[in-house]
């Protein structure tokens, strides 16, 4: 894994730990110390850390799950396996309250003993992650889902099928696979996991409308003003959604671009840089896209959070404080705002695509 040169973590606590108990503490502890570091350094090297002990926690947690299925008789990995991430794990975006969103590859040949050990394994692997403080994925993205556990052929056999049917819930099985990033275990599965990803992928008009219609749906939270859209009603009136008024419909939006271009890369990063190298838009435009996702990243460290049970929790909204303050007002209108210059160009697209079907 990457080594991050401005805020070194020590991981020797995470590594010695033997049940989830002891994990989550060590998780705790270290991620308690990032907290402390986070107006002192850059977003994108404290975002790098996090991801980096969040890597090295769940990798410790499949340890700890293999023992304990071991010790109470279940044996081995018949076959090799990869665990692997999704959603803002898979793009190495997680904050220290993310939740879990994650899946297995295992190798074929392993038949009916295969299917039932890592049954037991997804079962057990998610209430371990749940016991060190991952909460389950509300969409049900988790190992412990057979949909998101399978042999790399009944991979293969699921991609295939979202590929040719395109129905919205398919789309959207595609472009949540699509942020896919290998975390432990055996890596060349999951880089041929990849291979067969992109493959199946490869640009046609169809795919390219389908994939735009799916995206176009998330719009800025700016009004015809270019005011902040806040909440009206509840308890977080008057509050910003991060998540889901400026961090997903970037994210899904420069994802979309990477899709149509072939980019194999998960992260946003890096999406981001190959559309560079590709000389795909005006580097300046493309400039503006990096600057509000970078925001994006500080904005969502910047929600409501707090500790419980040993366990640090939080949600999506700026507070109405913190968006008095200048800085945090006016940086927040001018991201939002490429994010609509970035939807109107989508929506372009989608207009133009959809003409093109037969």
């Amino acid at each position: 894994m990457k080594e991050s040169a401005s805020i070194p973590i020590d991981l020797s606590s995470i590594h010695s730990a033997e049940t989830s108990s002891e994990l989550r503490l060590a998780r705790w502890k270290e991620e308690n110390k990032l907290l402390q570091l986070f107006s002192s350094v850059p977003t994108e090297d404290w975002n790098e850390s996090v991801n980096r002990l969040q890597d090295e926690v769940m990798a410790q947690a499949i340890s700890i799950c293999e023992r304990e299925l071991a010790e109470a008789g279940a044996g081995v990995p018949p076959v090799p396996f990869a665990f692997v991430l999704f959603g803002s794990g898979g793009r190495q975006e997680q904050t220290p309250w993310s939740d879990q969103d994650n899946g297995l590859i295992y190798a074929d040949g392993g038949g009916a003993l295969a299917d039932s050990y890592f049954e037991q394994f997804g079962l057990s692997l998610a209430r371990v992650l749940e016991e060190v403080g991952y909460p389950p994925c509300k969409g049900k993205v988790m190992v412990s889902n057979p949909m998101w556990r399978l042999s790399l052929a009944d991979w293969h056999t699921q991609l295939a099928g979202w590929r040719e049917e395109l129905r919205w819930e398919d789309v959207r099985y595609l472009t949540i696979a699509s942020d896919l990033r290998f975390v432990a275990g055996d890596g060349t599965l999951a880089a041929k996991w990849r291979n067969d990803f992109m493959r199946l992928m490869s640009r046609n008009e169809e795919l390219e409308a389908a994939l735009l219609g799916n995206t176009v749906r998330h719009k800025a939270a700016l009004n015809v003003l270019g005011q902040v859209i806040t909440e009206r009603f509840g308890e977080h009136a008057g509050e910003f959604d991060v998540k889901y008024g400026l961090y997903i419909p970037l994210v899904n939006g420069i994802r979309c671009i990477s899709l149509y271009y072939g980019i194999n890369e998960s992260s946003t990063q890096e999406r981001i840089l190959k559309l560079h190298e590709l000389e795909a838009f005006p580097r300046p435009w493309l400039d503006a896209l990096r600057r509000a996702f970078v925001k994006a990243l500080k904005f969502r460290s910047l929600t409501n959070r707090y500790t419980e049970d040993g366990v640090l929790l939080g949600d999506s909204y700026l507070t109405q404080e913190t968006l008095k303050q200048k800085d945090v007002s006016r940086e927040l209108r001018e991201s939002l705002n490429t994010v609509r210059q970035l939807y109107r160009m989508l929506q372009r697209q989608h207009r133009f695509a959809e003409r093109r079907l037969p």
